[in-house]
């Protein structure tokens, strides 16, 4: 007795091959593309897996059928396995040495006129391919794009149980906690007047975990933000590779932590080099050396302080900014900028950045020697133009260009110029994974506009030096055990040792300008647990989003989230935010008030 064949496919879109020539098959799928070779109908159907070629010929008891399909209709045919005819097997596809001749074909889907195409590559508005997410996910780019998140969250999990985590799932309804953007919030229907937030992240839960002797924590864990929308995170929510360990030090996050997102970019990373061997750079070094906290190490470029050889120069303008002791002149070396026309662009560019201009010098062969030449080498003499080349290693075809005044004021631009100077000239290598451990952050800053002390990174982190520091140190020369991992200019992940012991926990906060009754207000839970038996602990959130986002060599982290808003935080396709109906205002004991159009 023969066995019915499955009701739509005996095999899928991808799965045909040469040892299938000859068989009967039945597939189902999409119509990717239709073409007309003088009355015979080549159709390529397209599933998850993969894309076959059929063919539907006049004789075909099928063709008045597939003469009506259109692109993106889904059918089902039935035919014969045969090969392709020599000089039209194609290559790039799996099951590009065969073809299948349909004697039988049903319509299960018809299609409308699409908004957004689906075959080809072309650039759509981003609202219209939003509001048909359904049929940009079709695309091949970016359906590759999801099912590389899928394969990286499932290495993620692997090698985090690997290396001995459990995973954990923290509530998603919880309490508003100040982490630094504003909460989500939930208005509760049993408790009138009173609201639950959505977690901007875990941190507290996966200590908590930790204080509970767990031990080993980890969760792909979903994080909430109502941040205005920013070019690098996707607005509302985002996903991070959460992960928390007891009784460990920095160095033992680092050993542990490194190998495993190695792996990660070792294994879909398409054999780019990966940096063995992270460095460590404490962060006042990045910010000198590279202008960024995240700094492209792929970019050769190393920022260095001249001010000594402006002081007191023929060149008053720096000269001038100099008298002020904590003013700096830095040089941004640039390994064969030194032609007027590229300088010349650099400066209308810094001009476009909102600064007056880019100072520099162009070196240049003279004879046997390589000179200065331009505005400021001219003002400042041959001698100090040849200590600032020797400096920076310089030689004929170079240039140097310079900023100049309060570095904490000037380190975002000079970063820029560092960033675009590497750009233009083909510096920067692109085609690699250069990481680096950020260490040694500051645990507090001055904010200017509220003239106080704040946290300046994580205010659960562990200061260097523990609570003597805190006591009998100037809170703005405390370093944390926080660290980031930066890699081709990104922040990949922020991690840090926690401050377990009560005491400078309320310190840390005190010195920020919180009272201990503000702690225990607002982080109640974890302050009671320090109270009774805390380990030494400590951990790290690596963003999921924006490491596939680097795999895929996407241009934004929405080509690598299956249905993310646009940037006024608005999903087009499900229509969120949306009113809320009077009843169920009524139920939340919520009245509006709303601001005036």
């Amino acid at each position: 007795m023969t066995a019915t064949p499955h009701r739509y496919r005996t095999h899928t879109c991808g799965a045909l091959r040469a040892a299938d020539i000859g068989g009967q098959a039945r597939l189902s799928g999409w119509c990717h593309r239709i073409r007309d070779h003088g009355g015979v109908l080549f159709i390529d159907l397209r599933d998850h897996y993969g894309m076959t070629q059929i063919v539907v010929d006049p004789d075909s008891p099928a063709f008045k059928d597939a003469e009506k399909v259109r692109s993106e209709w889904v059918i089902r045919v039935d035919g014969k396995v045969r090969q392709r005819p020599a000089g039209t097997e194609n290559a790039n596809l799996p099951t590009g040495q065969v073809e299948m001749f349909v004697t039988a074909l049903e319509v299960l889907g018809e299609a409308k006129e699409l908004p957004v195409p689906v075959f080809g590559d072309l650039e759509y508005p981003e609202d219209t391919r939003l509001t048909y997410r359904f049929l940009d996910l079709r695309r091949e780019k970016l359906h590759n794009n999801i099912m590389m998140r899928v394969k990286v969250v499932d290495h993620m999990r692997t090698a985090m149980k690997g290396a001995g985590f459990n995973e954990f799932a923290t509530p998603i309804l919880t309490a508003s906690s100040p982490e630094g953007a504003r909460d989500f919030l939930v208005p509760s229907r049993i408790h009138p007047g009173q609201f639950y937030a959505l977690p901007q992240a875990p941190q507290q839960y996966k200590q908590l975990l930790m204080m509970a002797g767990f031990d080993r924590y980890f969760q792909i864990a979903p994080c909430f933000r109502d941040e205005d929308p920013r070019a690098d995170r996707l607005p509302g929510e985002f996903y991070q590779l959460d992960l928390e360990m007891s009784f460990i030090e920095q160095e033992d996050v680092f050993q542990t932590m490194e190998p495993i997102i190695s792996g990660i970019f070792e294994t879909f990373g398409g054999g780019r080099p990966v940096t063995k061997n992270w460095p460590r750079i404490p962060y006042a070094e990045s910010m000198r050396k590279y202008g960024s906290d995240k700094p492209d190490l792929r970019n050769p470029i190393v920022m260095q302080d001249v001010s000594d050889i402006f002081r007191d120069s023929g060149f008053k303008v720096f000269a001038r900014i100099l008298e002020d002791k904590k003013n700096q002149v830095w040089a941004i070396p640039a390994v064969g900028g030194g032609s007027r026309a590229f300088c010349d662009r650099m400066n209308s560019w810094a001009q476009g950045e909102g600064q007056p201009g880019l100072g520099y010098i162009m070196f240049k062969a003279d004879g046997d020697k390589t000179v200065g030449q331009g505005p400021i080498s001219n003002n400042i003499g041959p001698e100090k133009a040849e200590a600032i080349r020797a400096q920076l290693g310089l030689k004929d075809g170079d240039a140097a260009f310079f900023a100049a005044g309060d570095p904490d004021k000037f380190v975002k631009f000079a970063g820029a110029a560092r960033n675009k100077v590497g750009e233009d000239l083909n510096l920067t290598d692109k085609n690699r994974f250069e990481f680096a451990w950020i260490v040694d952050f500051p645990m507090f800053e001055y904010n200017d506009e509220d003239k106080k002390v704040d946290f300046s990174h994580n205010p659960f982190s562990m200061p260097q030096g523990g609570l003597d520091a805190l006591l009998n140190q100037d809170p703005l020369t405390i370093k944390a055990f926080q660290y980031d991992i930066a890699c081709n200019g990104f922040e990949l992940a922020s991690g840090g040792i926690r401050n377990h012991k009560p005491e400078a926990m309320v310190k840390a906060f005190e010195i920020a300008g919180y009272g201990e009754e503000t702690v225990v207000e607002r982080f109640g839970g974890m302050y009671r647990a320090f109270q009774y038996g805390a380990p030494p602990h400590g951990g790290m959130a690596a963003g999921v989003d924006r490491i596939v986002m680097l795999l895929c060599d996407a241009q934004n982290l929405r080509e690598v989230a299956l249905f993310p808003m646009n940037q006024k935080a608005e999903d087009l396709l499900m229509g969120a935010p949306s009113e809320a109906s009077t009843k169920q205002l009524r139920e939340l004991h919520l009245r509006l008030n709303l601001p005036e159009k």
